[in-house]
């Protein structure tokens, strides 16, 4: 492991220094923000009409809770971090081999498994300050702009906020499970591909197509890290989340399911990374 944090010196030096790093931890909250900000003038909107007919549904009494917004936000952040980290990843190691900046740091005598260790261990680091600043914006907006609490309808509570929070603690833990192998297999794109166009665009083009395919593979999509990540077409469990936390009753949880989000997404890593480093060996810099 020779020069690993040299490599990580550099990548750290790189990502103080590029629009991209900046691009991947503030615009899934900006997404959020805005996304919020929509909702809110839309549902302000509607329930001002709805007051002027003199309409009340179960729907516009769970609509002023905040908790479901939070998890929506969560939702739309998380799928946006997810296909920006794949890419970045893909195009990290690809344009530095492309262009030859990669051979500066293997001169400096970093070997090639701590050269990609870094970039693994650098990409974590963006995506843990991304969350924290998703995390940060999704909860101040959703509590500018609604109010937190427990879901009560007609004076009976159907959800306490106790509930609520668990809920979504757990199906925040499962929707980050996925996330390192996601990085993992980016970078061992980017070692397979002869340019760093044709790593993202692979990259995203097959990540994009675990999505579409996942729900016609039954029972089979269940041992694929991609089923249980948030994305364009979720089936992740924090989908069921956003409905458990506004009281809708007609959630069905599998437990074997959420176990399988718990162990795949580790194997899955873990394969992309010994992968990555084997291919790294022998391939020409």
């Amino acid at each position: 492991m020779n020069g690993f944090v040299t490599a990580l010196k550099s990548e750290m030096f790189i990502a103080l220094r590029t629009f991209s790093s900046k691009l991947i931890i503030l615009a899934p909250a900006l997404i959020v923000v805005l996304q919020n900000l929509l909702l809110w003038v839309t549902e302000t909107g509607q329930a001002a009409r709805d007051s002027l007919l003199g309409n009340a549904s179960f729907d516009e009494v769970v609509s002023a809770n905040a908790y479901g917004y939070f998890v929506d936000s969560m939702s739309t952040g998380l799928t946006m971090l997810g296909l920006l980290l794949v890419a970045q990843a893909a195009y990290s190691f690809s344009y530095e081999r492309e262009t030859g900046m990669v051979r500066h740091l293997l001169i400096r005598r970093v070997s090639r498994p701590a050269l990609m260790l870094a970039k693994l261990l650098h990409l974590h680091l963006l995506a843990v300050a991304s969350i924290l600043v998703l995390l940060i914006a999704a909860y101040l907006c959703s509590g500018l702009f609604w109010e937190f609490g427990p879901i009560v309808e007609d004076g009976f509570e159907l959800i306490s906020e106790e509930e609520i929070l668990f809920e979504i603690h757990t199906g925040l833990q499962l929707a980050l499970m996925p996330i390192p192998a996601a990085i993992a297999f980016g970078l061992l794109i980017s070692v397979l591909s002869q340019s760093a166009t044709q790593a993202v665009t692979s990259a995203l083009g097959i990540t994009l197509a675990m999505d579409i395919f996942k729900g016609m593979l039954g029972d089979y999509a269940n041992f694929l890290y991609a089923r249980f990540q948030p994305s364009l077409i979720d089936a992740s469990y924090l989908q069921d989340v956003s409905r458990i936390v506004r009281g809708y009753s007609d959630v069905l949880v599998d437990e074997e399911v959420l176990q399988m989000n718990l162990w795949v997404p580790i194997p899955a890593l873990l394969l992309f990374v010994a992968v990555t480093l084997v291919l790294i060996q022998g391939k020409k810099i």
